[in-house]
This record gives C-alpha cells, sequence and structure tokens, in this order.
C-alpha cells in the first residue's frame, strides 16, 4: 500500500452530452444530462485509492446535498475523508460539455473549494507521514504553495498538476518533485509547442517532468536521464474527462510502489485508457484489478 495524500478539490460535475459543442452565440440540442462526482483533487484521490493507493482527502465541501454526494463518493472509493472539511457554502461546481468524438469543455465555479486558502489544523501532520502529496490548482494558490512547502520540509515526494494552466510562482516550482502537464498547459506554461521543447523549459524549474499527449501517450523528461515517451494503448475514446486525472493517480500508486517510470508510465496509460471507454469522471475511473488485466 502506498500512502497518498491529495490537497484538491471536490467538485460535482453536470455533464451535458452533444454532438458537438456550442460555438459562440449558438445553441444546440443535447441527448443526456449526467450529475457526476468530480473535481480535480477528487478525481486523483479516486483514482489513486481504486489503483490501490492509501489515499487520504484534503480539501473542502459545501453543506448541501452536492458535499454529501462528494463525501460518500470518496468514502467509497476507499479514501479517507477524516480532514475534508465543510463550508457553509455551496460545494463547487463543473459545467462539462462532451461531443460525440468524447472531447470536453469545462467551466469551474469553485465553491466551497475557494475557502481552503490555506492547511488546517492536522493536515500537515498528515503530509508529512505520506509517501506522496498530489496537488491540482483548482484551490487558492496560498494552499497550493503551504501544502508542497510542508511536503518539502518532510521529504515527501510532491506533484503538481497544472491545471487550469496559470503562472506559476517560482517558490512553487522550487518545492515541485514531478510536474504532470498535459501538452496544452505545457505549452502554456513555457510557449512552446512541441512536449518535448516544453519538457526542456520545464526542467530549468521543476527536476521531473511527465508530458501527457493523449492518444499519442506521454513524455518524460528529468534532468539527469534521456527523455522517454510511452506510447497510448489504442482506444476508443467515449468521453476524455477524468482521464488525466487517473493518469496521475495511477502514476504515483506505481511511483510510490518502487516502479521505474517506464513502467509506471505504461500502467498509469493503461488505466487512462479504461477510464475514456466510459462515461463520467469518477464513475469511470478503473480499479487495479482492471488495470492489471490490461
Amino acid at each position: 500500500m502506498s500512502g497518498i495524500v491529495v490537497l484538491g478539490s471536490a467538485n460535482m460535475d453536470l455533464v451535458v452530452y452533444v454532438a458537438h459543442a456550442p460555438k459562440h452565440g449558438e445553441t444546440v440540442t443535447g441527448r443526456e444530462f449526467r450529475t457526476i462526482p468530480g473535481g480535480k483533487g477528487a478525481n486523483q484521490a479516486v483514482a489513486a485509492a481504486r489503483a490501490g493507493g492509501e489515499v487520504a482527502m484534503i480539501g473542502a465541501v459545501g453543506a448541501d446535498e452536492y458535499g454529501e454526494l462528494l463525501r460518500h463518493t470518496l468514502e467509497a472509493s476507499g479514501v479517507d475523508t477524516d480532514l475534508l472539511r465543510t463550508d457553509e457554502g455551496a460545494s463547487g461546481t463543473a459545467h462539462i460539455v462532451v461531443d460525440d468524438q468524447g472531447r470536453n469543455a469545462i467551466v469551474v465555479i469553485p465553491g466551497a473549494n475557494g475557502t481552503v486558502s490555506g492547511l488546517g489544523p492536522g493536515d500537515e501532520t498528515v503530509i508529512a507521514a505520506a509517501d506522496a502529496l498530489l496537488l491540482q490548482l483548482e484551490l487558492p494558490l496560498s494552499a497550493v504553495l503551504e501544502g508542497a512547502e510542508a511536503a518539502r520540509r518532510h521529504s515527501v515526494r510532491t506533484v503538481l498538476t497544472p491545471a487550469p494552466a496559470q503562472p506559476l510562482p517560482p517558490e512553487l516550482l522550487a518545492a515541485v518533485d514531478l510536474l504532470v502537464p498535459n501538452e496544452h498547459e505545457a505549452a502554456t506554461l513555457t510557449g512552446i509547442a512541441a512536449p518535448r521543447g516544453a519538457a526542456e523549459a520545464l526542467l530549468r524549474q521543476v527536476p521531473e517532468v511527465v508530458i501527457t499527449m493523449g492518444a499519442a501517450g506521454s513524455l518524460y523528461a528529468a534532468r539527469d536521464a534521456a527523455p522517454v515517451t510511452v506510447t497510448a494503448p489504442r482506444v476508443s475514446a467515449v468521453d476524455t474527462t477524468g482521464a488525466g486525472d487517473t493518469y496521475v493517480g495511477a502514476l504515483t500508486v506505481a511511483l510510490c510502489e518502487g516502479r521505474p517510470m517506464p513502467e509506471a508510465m505504461r500502467w498509469a496509460s493503461a488505466a487512462a485508457a479504461l477510464c475514456v471507454r466510459r462515461p463520467g469522471a469518477s464513475t469511470s475511473m478503473p480499479y487495479r484489478t482492471e488495470i492489471e488485466v490490461r
């Protein structure tokens, strides 16, 4: 078992399925609507727990029906929610449009996530006992930075998904061990479209980078190693929502188990491939037994 702490968001995903996403000023008719527990933090927690990790979640949900369902979903997947706070306001929501090619567009309303401005009582103690801390950028940056610096103080591996992409302060990057952007986020952070070039630029700020490239696979680069590209399994995507979070959760479990990076990337790619074959985010994430079979 690997001890993983996730400091991140929990949102209720409000998902509309359409033939094609509307353009500016256009109205389209959808064929289905679903309410699915999500949020990048909760997604990574569920993915890691289902992949076999021992996972605790730090964050916040609202004092509403969505908050109750988000907490229940995490606990049902084996995530420890003792440090998941309940705020008196509304839970965060993500409004998602998914087209027939499985592509998505997302608008996030932070809700209770916006109240997590820093670590709370007991948070650093749990982080200090972990093997890895998973971070994203759907919480206030002050909380992300405080979590990363706490992990650095206790020599805990810090994995950051820089999404939604935004300029990152040097002090945050200085506390990150592994940065896992997708190719679009990597390009936003560096101004370089080519993943290998973007990875080289990012290595000036962090020691290790994994760039996910969808159907093209993933690229690993480190300051002291030659770049490695791992191909992705060929699948017909139904919904790509949550695929990146599934990859990060499974990758972190594999790394905490001591697997070499290329093997960990292949395992994470297998998990993500299973995820995109099913609709939804947390609802589509595979269990360890499924990943091992693939």
